[in-house]
């Protein structure tokens, strides 16, 4: 080992030798290292910039940094290491023309798994990391987000001016908590049935994206109905969506319709980010999407135990309580948002670099 003071050029040299854990790539191809500074001869601060504010366990790459820096390069005796993030995405807005990065699609094969429940707390786990975060209900017949939530009233009609310089009147999505939110709960009354059919469903997606002022977003989660109907085929033709999460509970005969809902998704095109088993348990037994996403070849993004304090606190529209410090729920619910954004990452970085991130 040298005893001559480290140079910039040394650093990142041997950083090439230093892997992003969770996509199995070197940071330098990634384009993950920003900045290097060497400070008084012995100091070095390195500037990593992640692909997400919800990544899973950073502190093993400062780990790995200070490794090898420390057996490849003398007279080191100080590595820092800086993190800053940008979401990469997907640039989802399609024909819609939304400034949306990425559009995460939440279905499952059949109703009563937690669908929705996963949907508010994918939305609120990834604003607590950082993104900005919009959440449309699109389950029309059965809207429960306003309630997981705890709001109501109806959206505010905006004005915004096209490039054109055409007004345009967009619906003001309701704010709860930073997190932007529409549904058709907020249009009808609590107690009033929607009854619309096919074509007119079509049109009330279309409309709640294109006019609803969602503003800039890092990620848009859409609350699918139950089933494999043709709400998913309408996003496929909309949007360019970053993928799917499927939700399930462990029993075999909910496991057959996560089965199809997965085949819906692939045949649309909409690339499946992966399974959570929600309710993981006594009840409903362990590790079947655990087992069934091995065998379709998708992405296991976590279990949800089942704990009664995660439906009081939805009853009680309090959902962010689940995320509260302590809460039993709280890891898991955070490990499944990190997950998900990874898998977003993970599919986007299959180009030789990273695209060009503002260091923040």
């Amino acid at each position: 080992m040298s005893s001559e003071l480290p140079t910039e050029a040394q650093i990142r040299e041997c950083l090439k030798a230093v892997n992003d854990p969770e996509i199995g790539r070197s940071l330098i191809d990634l384009g993950m290292v920003g900045t290097v500074k060497i400070e008084g001869g012995t100091r070095v601060v390195v500037g990593i910039r992640l692909p997400t504010p919800a990544y899973p366990r950073r502190e093993r790459i400062a780990e790995s940094i200070r490794a090898v820096v420390a057996a490849r390069v003398g007279a080191v005796e100080t590595v820092d290491v800086e993190f800053t993030s940008q979401v990469i995405g997907k640039e989802s807005g399609g024909t819609l023309g939304l400034d949306v990065k990425n559009v995460i699609a939440v279905g499952s094969g059949k109703g009563g798994v937690g669908k929705s429940t996963v949907s508010a707390s994918l939305a609120v786990g990834l604003q607590l990391a950082g993104a900005r975060v919009g959440l449309m209900d699109a389950d029309i017949y059965g809207p429960s987000i306003p309630h997981l939530f705890g709001v109501q009233g109806r959206p505010r009609i905006v004005e915004e001016r096209s490039p054109e310089g055409q007004v345009i009147q967009r619906m003001d999505p309701i704010d709860a908590g930073g997190v932007k939110i529409m549904s058709i709960g907020f249009l009808v009354g609590a107690d009033e049935p929607v009854i619309v059919r096919g074509p007119i469903l079509h049109r009330t997606i279309e409309q709640f994206l294109r006019q609803t002022a969602w503003g800039p977003l890092d990620y848009l989660i859409i609350d699918l109905p139950p089933g494999t109907g043709d709400i998913a085929l309408t996003l496929s033709q909309l949007l360019g969506l970053a993928g799917a999460v499927v939700v399930c509970t462990p029993q075999q005969l909910a496991l057959l319709d996560a089965v199809k809902a997965i085949n819906m998704f692939r045949k649309v095109k909409i690339p499946v980010l992966g399974i959570v088993e929600n309710m993981t348990g006594d009840i409903f037994g362990r590790g079947g999407a655990r087992t069934k996403a091995a065998e379709m070849g998708v992405p296991f993004l976590g279990e949800i135990p089942i704990d009664a304090q995660i439906r009081v606190n939805g009853d009680a529209g309090q959902i962010r309580a689940a995320f509260a410090e302590g809460a039993a729920s709280r890891g898991p619910l955070l490990n499944i948002c990190e997950q998900t954004a990874i898998q977003i990452a993970k599919s986007l970085l299959d180009t030789p670099r990273m695209p060009t991130l503002e260091i923040l």
